[in-house]
């Protein structure tokens, strides 16, 4: 939207377009209005990354429209919480989009992102975790970090995360998944002097309230420099770590 908006004003500058035909191209500026969406296509201009869609609760002709409004003006698209059955009638319509299944997200690249300036180091706990995990990696790729993925290194067998401390010095930023007890990113926080953004996960036995309970529990990490996300919230640790990678 940038470049597009650029483009516009320059054309303008030098008389190549009437102030009729700038006031068209400008129509669905900052968003437009698809009556059960307002797609947000000045996002890239504030965040410097797109609008990413949120499949979860929306039909496949809502996300469909979205997407094309997005993917029109050139940008790159997200979207996450994209369930295999909506997807399959989405595929069609998307030509081009790659599905992750695992952290059932979908994502369509028109153009490289920029840069981060370091590596993101993405843990679980265990392998449960996984699929909110793989949702931070797919979001922290979309975004243009590079990532290294270290999975099933919890405190059950806490030998396993010490074979990777010399990768973890490495990482400009750290982001550990982790259900039970949630007491990973502490562990990581201790060892480390990247910011650490924990997510609680849902995976646990009853008394772990569905997450509740491993959030709670990083909230009260001992360890300056961990930061908490919502439960099973992938995405919204990866786009942090991704502003976190950029500065």
């Amino acid at each position: 939207m940038k470049a597009i908006l650029a483009e516009i004003l320059e054309s303008l500058y030098r008389h190549k377009i009437t102030p009729e035909k700038a006031l068209q191209k400008l129509k669905d500026f900052p968003y437009e209005d698809l009556g059960f969406a307002k797609v947000d296509h000045a996002r890239e201009l504030r965040r410097g990354s797109p609008e990413v869609v949120f499949g979860q609760g929306k039909t496949a002709r809502e996300i469909s429209r979205i997407a094309r409004s997005i993917l029109k003006k050139d940008n790159n698209l997200l979207i996450t919480r994209l369930s295999p059955e909506v997807y399959k009638s989405l595929k069609k319509q998307l030509p081009g989009g790659k599905y992750h299944q695992l952290a059932r997200c979908l994502t369509l690249i028109k153009k490289r992102p920029a840069a981060g300036r370091g590596q993101v180091a993405i843990l679980t706990a265990g392998t449960s975790d996984i699929p909110v995990a793989e949702e931070a990696v797919v979001t922290c790729n979309f975004l243009g970090n590079e990532v290294r993925q270290i999975y099933d290194v919890g405190v059950a067998g806490l030998h396993r995360l010490l074979g990777y401390y010399r990768q973890l010095r490495q990482a400009r930023v750290i982001i550990v998944a982790a259900g039970m007890e949630g007491a990973l990113p502490s562990v990581v926080a201790g060892l480390v002097n990247a910011p650490v953004i924990a997510i609680p996960t849902s995976t646990g036995y009853g008394a772990s309230f569905h997450g509740l309970s491993a959030l709670l529990a990083m909230l009260n990490s001992c360890p300056g420099g961990v930061g908490v996300v919502n439960i099973d919230n992938g995405f919204g640790a990866g786009y942090l770590a991704s502003l976190i990678n950029h500065l």
